[in-house]
């Protein structure tokens, strides 16, 4: 269906067809003609669906009419989760209503200068869009006005309410006008997103567009196990050295891996930059700039830059950390592909990871088929039982493979060891784990335990069993036995302190009695308990021994 079939008023339709959209994609031939009815809508659909303009159109064409209410503050705001997908949001609304008298728009997000955001605010403005922190700071200040807000859109909700802005979702509802449109788009309309959809909307349409479409997928997926960080590090250097490699987004776990593979990354040569959320707006837009411009070569990132970013030039995404959540897997690939073209994404997955490449297939409906580089091979087998070798999946009628597969516990003809590890015991399929008398070594052969134990306790050729261990002292049990309890000890008495004191006074006597403890008192003048071994010799005498 074309876009002159849902629709649209002319000046609308005439920017769409020069930004050189003809055909209206799924979901927005079921969304754009709901919202220009004016009802609330719940729209769940997949990225690169085409669901910005979406809710852009319908809203765009609603700035035609003259707003019932005079004021500056908007007349749409869409909440985006990112700063990248807010700025995309915003370029994208230039572009639809560029033919408009008097159209503008604004983007609020982190990491901007306020003094730009609030010369925009000063002004009538059409179209607000914002992450929702950034936007609760000027709502705090008392700078933008909600009065004549007529349509309210969340963009990703399910990201947002991962990212924690729930609160600031629904502080930044009620502070909207009731009588207004909310179009709430998300990959998922269940759990925590069905309970603020119903909060925020009123009788709203409810739209699923399938998440997996079944026509095949441009984007051809790899997986490769990495049986430590260093061959992750050597499998990343091989790839990027690939001469189909135009430019390519490496997404890694945590910001602190983004700083340390892009400088790996430069050290090697390497034309990349570094993306994640602790940098300043402004440091983001360049890096972005640069990547669009093609100065750039790899970018490594967080899931920052999973949404919001659209290069037609990105030929590969690298998964170097495998992302927790299997929907931050299909946003993360969609970075490549754009616009029909064709993609490549690698995933590095740890030896242990076969549980997250499970959620992933299962998500997708798709196998990733493994592969290997030459002389890269993984040395180590995945835990998970999935075979470390390319191939396509096996039919119904040959054995099962990957993973889910079945443990036989009858006859193996190969053993079950990973990597280089012997098998346990004599049994060559490491089925008897029993005791075995016969093959266990003996205590003398094989000492046990720490060797400054070892040490302690004597040769290795002293029996340890217990049962032949010969007693220490021949009487010990029988005296212990006699021995009579001993009596209360009251150490709080003066009684109690007296007899320690006369013990201390006993004992420095006895002490000063061998050989000349270097500072003696000199003839004819007494001994000072206090001061007598600060020269260097140990405290004795009472004070000394109790003063600390």
């Amino acid at each position: 269906m074309s876009f002159s079939e849902l629709g649209l008023d002319p000046l609308i339709l005439k920017s769409v067809l020069a930004a050189g959209y003809e055909n209206a994609t799924p979901v927005q031939m079921q969304a754009i003609p709901a919202a220009l009815s004016g009802r609330d809508l719940l729209v769940s659909s997949h990225t690169g669906s085409g669901k910005t303009a979406a809710f852009l159109l319908p809203s765009i064409q609603r700035m035609l009419a003259e707003p019932t209410v005079k004021s500056m503050g908007p007349r749409v705001l869409v909440l985006t989760p990112t700063r990248e997908l807010a700025l995309q949001v915003e370029k994208a609304a230039m572009t639809y209503g560029k033919d408009m008298r008097r159209f503008r728009t604004a983007c609020l997000v982190g990491g901007a200068p306020y003094g730009l955001q609030l010369k925009r605010l000063s002004q009538p403005v059409d179209v607000v869009v914002a992450t929702p922190g950034r936007l609760i700071d000027h709502l705090e200040r008392g700078k933008i006005d909600f009065s004549r807000l007529e349509v309210l859109v969340l963009d990703e909700a399910d990201r947002m309410l991962d990212m924690g802005f729930v609160d600031d979702i629904k502080a930044i509802a009620a502070r909207c006008p009731a009588e207004r449109q909310t179009l709430l788009f998300s990959a998922t309309l269940d759990g925590v997103v069905g309970n603020l959809a119903r909060e925020l909307t009123r009788d709203a349409q409810r739209i699923e567009i399938e998440a997996v479409p079944h026509k095949e997928s441009k984007i051809e997926q790899r997986l490769l196990f990495a049986d430590n960080m260093d061959h992750k590090n050597r499998l990343l250097d091989a790839l990027l050295r690939d001469v189909e490699m135009v430019q390519a987004i490496v997404f890694a776990s945590t910001k602190r891996s983004t700083e340390e593979i892009s400088d790996l990354l430069a050290d090697s040569g390497f034309a990349s930059d570094a993306l994640h959320g602790d940098m300043q707006q402004g440091q983001r837009n360049r890096a972005l700039q640069r990547l669009r411009e093609g100065r750039t070569r790899v970018l490594v990132a967080t899931d920052v830059a999973a949404r919001g970013i659209d290069v037609a030039t990105i030929s590969h995404v690298i998964n170097f950390d495998l992302p927790r959540q299997a929907e931050d897997y299909v946003h993360r690939i969609g970075r490549t592909g754009r616009a029909g073209r064709t993609g490549i994404a690698v995933s590095f997955a740890g030896m242990r990871e076969g549980g997250l490449v499970k959620n992933i297939e299962r998500y997708t409906g798709n196998r990733i088929e493994v592969h290997t580089l030459p002389g890269l091979e993984p040395t180590q087998k995945p835990a998970s039982g999935r075979p470390a070798s390319a191939g396509r999946p096996r039919g119904n009628g040959g054995p099962r493979g990957g993973f889910g597969e079945k443990r036989s516990f009858g006859d193996r003809s190969e053993p079950r060891s990973y990597g280089d590890r012997p098998p346990r015991g004599d049994s060559r399929d490491n089925r008897d784990r029993g005791y075995r008398a016969d093959a266990r070594p003996a205590r003398s052969d094989a000492p046990r335990g720490n060797r400054f134990e070892q040490a302690a306790r004597g040769p290795s050729d002293v029996p340890r069993m217990t049962g032949d261990r010969p007693p220490r002292n021949d009487g010990y049990r029988a005296a212990a036995g006699a021995t009579a309890p001993k009596g209360e000890v009251n150490g709080n008495s003066v009684e109690y302190w007296e007899k320690r004191e006369r013990e201390a006074k006993a004992k420095a006597a006895a002490a000063r009695g061998y050989g000349d403890r270097g500072n003696s008192a000199r003839p004819g003048q007494p001994r000072s308990y206090g001061n007598e071994n600060r020269g260097g010799g140990n405290r004795v005498g009472v004070r000394g021994r109790f003063k600390d």
